[in-house]
């Protein structure tokens, strides 16, 4: 299976290094919160940081997980309603050691 990618901000993925294990499912809301972590293929994550974080001044790390070493549930499904596409969700913490690398992405991400 292909690599999937999340979207992450410094601060919380430095969090999940410490911790070994990494439940930010996406800006401003938790694992807990939204059941998930919200993910991306390789086609759609720059959209996910155009709509999401354009107004974001700091970096943002881009995550390209191995879906084989996640250890937890992943499943596509809709993520919009109105266009029906299928995202990734990753049904569980992330384990650091499922991300096999990480991208500084600057500003601006529009």
């Amino acid at each position: 299976m292909a690599a999937i990618y999340h979207l992450a901000e410094p601060e919380h993925w430095a969090d999940a290094v410490r911790a070994g294990r990494y439940a930010q499912s996406t800006r401003g809301r938790t694992l807990a919160q939204e059941g998930f972590l919200h993910a991306s293929t390789a086609q759609q994550w720059p959209q996910v940081r155009r709509r999401f974080y354009a107004d974001l001044r700091t970096d943002l790390l881009l995550l390209t997980i191995d879906p084989a070493r996640l250890g937890v549930p992943l499943r596509f499904e809709v993520g919009s309603p109105e266009t029906g596409e299928l995202f990734p969700h990753v049904y569980g913490p992330l384990d650091v050691a499922a991300v096999v690398a990480t991208r500084v992405l600057p500003p601006p991400h529009a």
